[in-house]
């Protein structure tokens, strides 16, 4: 550790390097953890309506934690259907009956099949799946005790632990877990770090 005295320095100074100081810690600690507000509406709860049933199931299964190896067979299982964009939300059962399904149809099935089997700590996350990226894209994201996971099945064939991904990857915009809704502050890159 290094310290560094500001006697030295003008009051002036001091004030200025302190005030610096202060600003470089709350950068760093933006870095941490993403900022989630909680909000009443979002610009997609019109659309989202369809599958709110879908966000709400319950954790029917109590028992222990769910596999990564289990939650990436079914991603695999998601990936596998192949992509066709739908400007309406889908429900998992819908995705079950048709040919092809897009990144919020796969996304919210996966997140439906995980709740029925007693997962926690889910969050149906709308954003840019890069920050050039020029549409959103919609993922499920994970935590659980050996981390945080993104779970993307229209992309990847496994989770991925947010601590390998880009810190441009992956850019929230909403996020929504069972019937709460949260809006990511501006700028801040989910995995930056959830």
């Amino acid at each position: 550790m290094v310290f560094i005295s500001l006697s030295a320095f003008s009051p002036r100074k001091r004030l200025l390097a302190l005030t610096f100081a202060i600003l470089a810690l709350s950068a760093v600690s933006c870095l941490a953890d993403p900022i989630l507000f909680p909000v009443k509406n979002t610009p997609y709860d019109r659309q989202m309506a369809r599958i709110q049933t879908a966000l709400s199931t319950p954790a029917s299964y109590q028992g222990g934690d769910l596999s990564l190896l289990l939650v990436n067979h079914w991603m695999r299982g998601l990936r596998v259907i192949p992509y066709r964009y739908s400007i309406e939300w889908k429900t998992p059962t819908e995705l079950a009956h048709e040919p092809a399904g897009d990144c919020k149809a796969k996304a919210v099935a996966l997140y439906q099949r995980m709740r029925e089997n007693g997962a926690h700590g889910l969050r149906l996350v709308i954003g840019r799946r890069a920050g050039t990226s020029p549409s959103t894209h919609t993922w499920v994201e994970w935590t659980i005790a050996s981390g945080t996971y993104v779970l993307d099945p229209t992309i990847n064939s496994a989770a991925q632990a947010t601590n390998q991904i880009a810190e441009d990857s992956y850019v929230p915009y909403f996020a929504y877990t069972g019937s709460r809704k949260y809006r990511a502050s501006a700028g801040s890159s989910f995995y930056a770090r959830l």
